[in-house]
């Protein structure tokens, strides 16, 4: 008998929606099947859409930003996943040096996460390396990770690594199986001057710095064979560009990540009498750039959300300087953008994420996979709603959704139910690992 049986729904496979039965036994998927077999508990999905669970490559929670922390910490930014239908998280380890610091950051970082109620990994992350590159890359696979983030800005906080090295990396990232990620803007081209505010968000990060740099970056990842992905590409004119001048290597040693804010809105938002909440980094385009992505949608791999969520209060900062940037969305992300892509978008936010990170079992409705499941309602005219994380607002509410998750599992165990959390503990996820 299996534990658990989810029948009558529309389950997302191969790229298409069929009416099947799933089957789950202790932590997998042990049978898909036209049949209805017996199983101690019964979810009647009718009307439902049976979904991979989610994972989103591009979280921050629990952020030190010096001034003030991100609001929500892995208990609490895990319950918005939930929510999200989100059953994996990617966040990041704080930025190290050599591999001594990163073999530090990486406990501490993971002791952290032990609270989430989803499964977690992380990203090793490097800024201005004074050690041996080639350690660094094999401290992050013993580790059991193999993403190192990297920033081409922020070189007035210590974070950015120099071309030199960002050239080793993706040598040594073809060598050893690594992917580089890449925060993609010319450090050179922004400025944040004393008197500048978040209105001047789109002249203090312009979108012509993160297409100039994705460029260069793009040069060097087709001259070295090494992996690159970029991430939170926020321009169409970026992705215009990388398309027409380097479709021989995307998807294949170049990989490109956006997050719904960059669709669901353009840089007027700054302008409106809560622009202050409408702050991050890259900041939000102009509208044609916005169209731009939308049109190059399927040259993306990925959608991640870069989840960075603070309250109302921590952006009543009156300069740019010091200004903490960044906005909630992993509850969002997938009612937003299934509403403008369809089923287009569903193996960018589950199996080609498994995919790039090496998460064997995961990211697909197939037998013999962790049971990471998520049962979708769609709704008609739905509007986003108030959060379930910490934070007191989110740019979202109001906006044009496509509806809510009812269900969702973490290895056949709910997290989700009858849209109530119910309490779990996540496990951390081995690259490479069955």
């Amino acid at each position: 008998m299996f534990d658990k049986s989810l029948i009558n729904g529309q389950l997302f496979i191969n790229g298409k929606w069929v009416k099947k039965n799933l089957y789950i036994l202790g932590e997998k998927i042990a049978d898909i099947s036209d049949e209805i077999k017996d199983a101690k508990e019964v979810i009647d999905c009718s009307g439902l859409k049976v979904l991979p669970g989610l994972i989103d490559p591009h979280v921050h929670f629990e952020l030190n930003c010096g001034r003030v922390t991100s609001v929500d910490d892995f208990y609490y930014g895990s319950v918005a996943a939930a929510y999200g239908g989100v059953t994996s998280i990617v966040d990041f380890l704080d930025p190290t040096r050599n591999a001594e610091e990163l073999e530090e950051s990486y406990y501490a970082r993971i002791k952290l996460a032990e609270k989430s109620l989803i499964d977690y990994h992380m990203h090793a992350c490097i800024r201005e390396p004074n050690g041996d590159l080639e350690e660094y890359v094999k401290m992050t696979k013993k580790l059991g990770m193999k993403t190192i983030k990297l920033f081409t800005t922020y070189s007035d906080t210590h974070r950015r690594t120099y071309d030199e090295d960002i050239i080793k990396l993706l040598e040594l990232s073809k060598k050893y199986d690594v992917l580089i990620l890449a925060h993609i803007e010319a450090d050179d081209m922004i400025s944040i001057k004393p008197e500048m505010t978040y209105k001047d968000l789109p002249i203090s990060r312009p979108g012509y710095s993160e297409t100039i740099e994705a460029l260069k970056l793009a040069k060097y990842a087709k001259k070295t064979g090494g992996f690159l992905y970029m991430v939170h590409c926020s321009s169409g004119e970026t992705l215009r560009q990388l398309k027409e001048e380097y479709s021989d290597i995307i998807g294949k040693n170049l990989f490109i990540e956006s997050c719904p804010q960059y669709f669901v809105f353009n840089n007027s938002f700054l302008e409106g009498e809560n622009g202050k909440l409408f702050t991050f980094a890259p900041p939000l385009r102009s509208e044609r750039e916005r169209q731009l992505l939308v049109h190059n949608f399927d040259t993306l791999l990925t959608i991640g959300t870069d989840h960075c969520a603070f309250n109302s209060e921590d952006k009543n900062w009156p300069t740019l300087a010091g200004f903490p940037l960044g906005v909630g969305g992993i509850e969002y992300s997938f009612s937003l953008m299934y509403k403008r892509f369809e089923e287009k978008v569903i193996d960018k936010m589950s199996k080609n994420v498994a995919m790039i990170e090496d998460f064997l079992t995961k990211g697909e409705l197939k037998v013999g996979k962790d049971a990471d499941i998520a049962v979708f309602k769609d709704i008609f005219n739905y509007r986003e709603q108030k959060g379930h994380g910490r934070c007191d607002y989110s740019i979202y509410e109001g906006v044009l959704g496509s509806g809510e998750f009812i269900h969702t599992l973490v290895r056949g165990e709910f997290v989700l139910k009858d849209r109530k959390i119910i309490p779990h503990k996540g496990k951390e996820i081995i690259c490479g690992e069955k």
